[in-house]
C-alpha cells in the first residue's frame, strides 16, 4: 500500500523529511478495524514528532493522527462497526499513524463520520474535538448544558487554532458559557467571533490589561492552547478563586504554583492520547465522544473547522501542510484528501 513516512528527522524544507513509500497491507485482528483512508489532517503534534533530531529509524515511521475513511475489514472481536461504515478518528500515538492508504485503529477510539460532511470536512475534526471536549468536560469539569447560563466565563487562549476553533463552539453552544477568546490578527478575530466567541482579546498584549478593559478582571475557567510558559503569570492572576486552568501545551520551565494555593485553584493537563496510550478502562469513551460530535454536526449545532485542502495525499502535500502548521499562522484545520 502507499504511505508517507520518514526514517530521518529533518527540516520540513528537506524533501527527505517526508517521503512517498510502499508498505505491506495491514491485517485487522482483535478489536482493530482496517480503514481505507480518504482524508487526513495535520496537527501540531505531527510537526513536533517530526521535528529535527539525531535519530534514524530502521523502518519507516508513519505519522498522522486525524483521519476519515471507510472500513474494509474488521477484527474478530469488533462489535461496534462493520465493513462499509464511514468513520473518523484521531488514532493512537503509540501506533503507526494514518498517513497511509490503509490504517489499523482500535474500534474503541473511532466514531461514525458525520453523514452531512465530506471525508475532508470530517477529517478536520477528531483530534481537536476530542481534545476540546475532554479539556472542557473531563478536565475543567464544566457541566454540559445548553441552558445558555452565561454567569460563568472561560478564557480560551489561542482561539483560532484547530482546538480553539472547536472549543469555542462547545463552550458556547453546549456549555452556555461567556466565551472570551484570544486572537491577534483581523482575520483570526473575525474567525473566533464567527464561531461564537462573545469577546476577543489580543494575546500579544498584556492579558491582564486586555481583560480588565472588557470588565473581566477574573474568569472562572482558562483553557490554554498556546505558550503555557509565556501566559502562566497572567493565567494565575486571572483565574478566579476556586477556578480551574487547563493546558494542552507542555511547559519548558518550572511553573510557579504559589498563586494558585491562596485561591484554591486547580491546574490540570489534557492529553487526548492518555486513554489509548494506557489502555484505560474508559477508553471507549472516546468512541462515544466522537459519535456525539457527529450527532451535533449533523444537527447543525457544530460545524467543521476545515479551512484549507490539498489533494491528493502524498509526501509533497504533507510537507506543504507541515510547513504551514509550523509557522503557527494557520486558521482552523488543514486537510489532505484523495
Amino acid at each position: 500500500m502507499k504511505a508517507v513516512g520518514l526514517t530521518e528527522y529533518l527540516s520540513i524544507d528537506d524533501k527527505n523529511s517526508l517521503r512517498d513509500i510502499e508498505l505491506s497491507m495491514p491485517v485487522a485482528a482483535g478489536r482493530d478495524i482496517l480503514v481505507k483512508v480518504k482524508a487526513i489532517s495535520v496537527n501540531p503534534v505531527d510537526t513536533k514528532v517530526r521535528s529535527p533530531k539525531d535519530v534514524t529509524e530502521k523502518t519507516p515511521r508513519i505519522l498522522g493522527w486525524d483521519a476519515s475513511g471507510t472500513i474494509v475489514a474488521v477484527g474478530e472481536s469488533v462489535t461496534a462497526y462493520q465493513i462499509g461504515d464511514d468513520v473518523f478518528y484521531a488514532g493512537d500515538i503509540t501506533r503507526p499513524g494514518c498517513n497511509a492508504e490503509f490504517h489499523l485503529v482500535d474500534e474503541r477510539i473511532v466514531g461514525h463520520k458525520p453523514s452531512t460532511l465530506s471525508h475532508a470536512e470530517a477529517a478536520a475534526l477528531p483530534l481537536t474535538s476530542i481534545t476540546a471536549w475532554e479539556a472542557l468536560f473531563d478536565r475543567l469539569r464544566i457541566k454540559e448544558s445548553d441552558s445558555t447560563d452565561n454567569r460563568k466565563s472561560i478564557l480560551i487562549i489561542g482561539g483560532a487554532g484547530g482546538v480553539g476553533s472547536i472549543a469555542i463552539q462547545l463552550a458556547k453552544k453546549i456549555a452556555g458559557l461567556t466565551v472570551i477568546a484570544t486572537a491577534s490578527r483581523e482575520e483570526t478575530i473575525s474567525w473566533c467571533k464567527d464561531l461564537g466567541a462573545d469577546l476577543v482579546v489580543n494575546h500579544r498584549n498584556n492579558l491582564l490589561t486586555e481583560l480588565s478593559a472588557i470588565k473581566y478582571p477574573t474568569v472562572d475557567y482558562i483553557l490554554c492552547l498556546n505558550d503555557t510558559d509565556g501566559h502562566w503569570s497572567a493565567m494565575s492572576q486571572l483565574i478566579t478563586p476556586q477556578g480551574t486552568i487547563c493546558t494542552i501545551v507542555e511547559n519548558q520551565h518550572p511553573l510557579d504554583m504559589s498563586e494558585l494555593k491562596t485561591k484554591s485553584a486547580t491546574f490540570v493537563w489534557e492529553f487526548l492520547f492518555t486513554r489509548s496510550m494506557y489502555q484505560t478502562d474508559d477508553m471507549a469513551s472516546q468512541r462515544d465522544l466522537l459519535n456525539n460530535i457527529s450527532k451535533l454536526i449533523d444537527e447543525g449545532i457544530l460545524r467543521t473547522t476545515l479551512t484549507q485542502t490539498f489533494t491528493p495525499i502524498n509526501a509533497e502535500n504533507l510537507r506543504n501542510a507541515h510547513g504551514i502548521v509550523e509557522k503557527g499562522k494557520s486558521i482552523g484545520k488543514i486537510v489532505i484528501a484523495n
